[in-house]
């Protein structure tokens, strides 16, 4: 069963932490809507949506992707550069408990789940402003006894890895060149964002279909003409706090455990 843990919104969402963007106001009922329909989507796709508890102290907490990474043995809580992010663990650390053995990284680790990508036993990690090499380091430290292989990315440019590349599957990536070294992914096939949509790469990938933000459509054809199936879902008020699609929610499948 594929599972997706999600979190409301928070009432202060425009105090949240950025690094690229100009501070703007975001509009938390139509955010609290888009949410609605961004979590009706994922069901969509097949998941079954566990929520979290809210956390009205923390601006960031509906982005419950950086806290921690889920893998079919383990649940690594991360460790967030921001003092008041590093309290989103604590809940999200009870839920995920109920599936998942938990492991934990510590300073001087700096890790966020958005630099993070899975495909198959191989984990990417983007070496971003969120992310460093000790993180790196700690992680391939807890999983790689498990069978998996963890790989630096070089990200510049943009937030998170997977604000500037996503797996779609089968061996084929959505990147933006620009921002992301992409050697390290020699051997996959590269899909290239359009250059007037930088953001477009930002993705969810549930077999053939892909779950896109709103506001791409060059991309949605690009993906539409290379045989995915494309639903597109408005987060423009997300989009104000440098969120994506990918931010808002943690996959996995419920029962792998060994």
């Amino acid at each position: 069963m594929l599972m997706a843990v999600t979190r409301a919104v928070n009432p202060a969402l425009s105090n949240c932490d950025l690094e690229y963007l100009p501070r703007r106001e975001i509009d938390v009922a139509r955010a609290s809507e888009q949410h609605a329909r961004y979590e009706a989507a994922l069901t969509a796709l097949g998941a079954t949506i566990v929520r979290a508890p809210p956390e009205p102290a923390l601006p960031d907490s509906v982005f419950v992707e950086d806290p921690a990474i889920v893998l079919d043995e383990v649940a690594v809580l991360t460790a967030m550069r921001s003092p008041v992010r590093a309290r989103e663990t604590e809940t999200l650390a009870t839920l995920l408990g109920r599936y998942r053995p938990l492991r934990g990284l510590k300073e001087p680790a700096v890790l966020e789940g958005g630099d993070v990508l899975r495909i198959g036993r191989r984990i990417f990690v983007g070496c971003s402003s969120r992310s460093n090499e000790a993180g790196v380091a700690q992680l391939a430290a807890e999983i790689e006894p498990l069978g998996y292989s963890v790989h630096p990315v070089d990200v510049r440019g943009c937030l998170h890895l997977k604000t500037g590349c996503c797996y779609l599957g089968n061996g084929t990536l959505l990147a933006n060149r620009e921002w992301i070294d992409m050697r390290p992914f020699e051997g996959f096939a590269i899909l290239e964002t359009p250059a007037a949509e930088p953001y477009a790469a930002n993705v969810i990938s549930v077999g053939s279909a892909v779950l896109m933000a709103a506001g791409f459509p060059q991309a949605a054809a690009v993906l539409d003409q290379a045989g995915w199936s494309v639903a597109t879902v408005d987060i423009s008020e997300f989009s104000k706090a440098e969120a994506g699609l990918t931010c808002m929610s943690i996959l996995f499948h419920a029962g792998m455990v060994p």
